[in-house]
């Protein structure tokens, strides 16, 4: 059956209390979210992104505001075995081989994978025999993931999934992800790997301090950030010379390889091409995600309601 209605966080509010006084982890989150969209939640640490995750799967409950998965309640979805998640915290049963435990949480669920199909999908198929308390980090990680896939949900919601995997296991483990959204499935993921959010994610939803900072595709991101970067090789100037170059704003140099950061990089390219046409490899390029998450994120005023960016 088709799904018409999607995730939809309205006003969501979470304060925590402690001995030092209340903790507001979560200031009227909004975000809504397409059927078969793939989502990243992207912030520092202490932005809020694991507590909103709680709230959406309804392991937290809102002090104010609604969450709507395809048009009912999270616990609605979970028990029709609509919502897959692989969260940060917990572990798994022992005394079970890999096999055992995929095969064990495919039958709670009505439609369900078959347990051979996602042991490949996971790379799991060699240590399916093996006992799950003798897995090694990434290994207990590609686990996680298989039982989150083995009800075949129409949502899969991940808290760093890829933490402790190796290059081969984030490997697999994006390919098992485009193979899912391909197939129509909602995807909504937290990572503190930047890079995996502008390779996989339709959109990203930056957070700081509880708020939603920025929220849109990250080509429209990055794009909100005006600065460009200039690089190039060019032996045998100081760099105080080119920080005099207008449009530079600061100078990177590693040996010959010199990293120009501008306020206006037509102005500064024509200026370096003039003063040192010696200079070779020249790139321009636009700000980074990495760039955009640092300004969009950082320095924030921890009082301030308006700072929320629709890019």
């Amino acid at each position: 059956m088709a799904v018409q209605t999607g995730i939809d966080l309205q006003g969501l509010v979470k304060t925590f209390r402690t001995p030092n006084g209340p903790v507001r982890a979560v200031r009227g989150v909004d975000i809504a979210i397409a059927p078969g969209e793939t989502v990243a939640l992207l912030g520092p640490n202490g932005a809020g992104k694991s507590t909103t995750i709680d709230m959406l799967l309804g392991l937290a409950e809102p002090d104010a505001g609604t969450v709507s998965l395809f048009g009912g309640t999270p616990a609605d979805a979970i028990a029709s075995g609509r919502v897959g998640a692989m969260l940060q915290t917990g572990g798994l049963l022992r005394e079970l081989t890999v096999r055992e435990l995929v095969a064990m949480m495919a039958a709670l669920y009505p439609r369900p994978l078959g347990v051979d199909e996602v042991l490949e999908l996971t790379g799991l198929q060699a240590t399916a025999a093996q006992r799950t308390e003798k897995l090694s980090g990434g290994q207990a990680q590609r686990v996680r993931f298989a039982c989150a896939l083995v009800s075949n949900p129409d949502l899969l919601v991940l808290d760093e999934p890829t933490v402790a995997m190796d290059v081969e296991g984030r490997h697999t483990f994006w390919t098992t992800m485009r193979e899912f959204a391909s197939r129509g499935t909602t995807i909504v993921f937290a990572t503190h790997y930047l890079e995996e959010a502008d390779d996989f994610a339709d959109r990203a939803v930056l957070m700081a301090h509880g708020r939603v900072v920025a929220d849109g595709p990250t080509t429209e991101i990055k794009a909100r950030v005006g600065s460009r970067t200039i690089r190039a090789t060019l032996a045998g100037v100081e760099d105080g010379a080119l920080r005099t170059l207008p449009g530079v704003a600061s100078v990177e140099r590693r040996g010959a390889a010199i990293t120009l950061r501008c306020t206006d990089s037509d102005v500064a390219i024509r200026a370096l091409l003039t003063a040192y046409p010696a200079a070779s490899d020249v790139e321009i390029s636009g700000a980074g995600l990495e760039e955009a998450f640092l300004e969009l994120t950082g320095g924030e005023d921890e009082d301030n309601d308006d700072r929320t960016v629709a890019a």
